[in-house]
């Protein structure tokens, strides 16, 4: 007696369609195309679907590649959560320069310069941002960025 499948894999024509349109289309990545053939392989509805093992030799994936695409259209029940990449949730850094930093630093390149100098310039800029408690230290090169981005003229 065959072992009933955890992650059954039943598609609907619709979403048959959609699969080979991005097979055929060649406007998708490699990846979503790859993913795209499992999820036609491993499709129920058309018959008996051989063993998940023989779906990967067949074609040229791993076992595992082929079961969390079994997986993430089984969770889903959608062929693009199947087929294409997770949005990251956070930034693999945090940005350093938020809207209040941001603000800060324009706010000290209007302001007048110190004595002696003429107009700000950005290292001189970035040696003033040192000195202030609640702004992280920038680089020359950041402040000219946060700086082109605002429109700013240093005056």
């Amino acid at each position: 007696m065959a072992r009933r499948r955890v992650h059954a894999v039943v598609l609907d024509a619709e979403q048959q369609v959609r699969l080979k349109r991005v097979i055929g289309s060649g406007r998708s990545s490699a990846r979503s195309i790859a993913r795209a053939r499992i999820l036609l392989a491993l499709d129920e509805s058309s018959g008996v679907v051989p063993v998940r093992a023989r779906v990967a030799e067949r074609l040229d994936a791993s076992g595992d590649l082929v079961r969390s695409v079994a997986e993430a259209f089984a969770a889903h029940q959608d062929v693009d959560a199947a087929i294409g990449r997770r949005k990251r949730r956070t930034p693999p850094v945090e940005p350093k320069v938020t809207g209040d930093v941001e603000a800060r630093v324009t706010a000290l390149a209007c302001s007048a310069p110190p004595e002696g100098y003429a107009r700000w310039s950005l290292r001189l800029l970035e040696k003033h941002v040192a000195l202030l408690d609640d702004v992280p230290g920038l680089d020359h090169s950041t402040i000219g960025r946060v700086l082109k981005r605002g429109r700013s003229s240093r005056t």
